[in-house]
């Protein structure tokens, strides 16, 4: 599969937190931490369990920065 979108990260699931529609996918990039919220459908789709290797795919359309007060 090719896409567009240019920031991709190789990542490891550590833990999936299911609720009734939504499931928390945390993820591990070389230390870094990622959480992706996507549906239950999806993620039971994707055979998405801890140890699974994946790519978390980002597309953002706004970056917001904030300064200490």
């Amino acid at each position: 599969m090719q896409l567009s979108a240019r920031n991709k990260i190789n990542a490891r699931v550590t833990s999936i937190t299911l609720g009734e529609a939504t499931a928390n996918v945390e993820m591990d990039a070389a230390g870094t931490r990622l959480v992706a919220s996507i549906t239950v459908e999806a993620a039971r789709e994707l055979g998405l369990a801890e140890g699974s290797d994946v790519v978390a795919v980002i597309k953002a359309s706004d970056v917001i920065i904030g300064v200490p007060d």
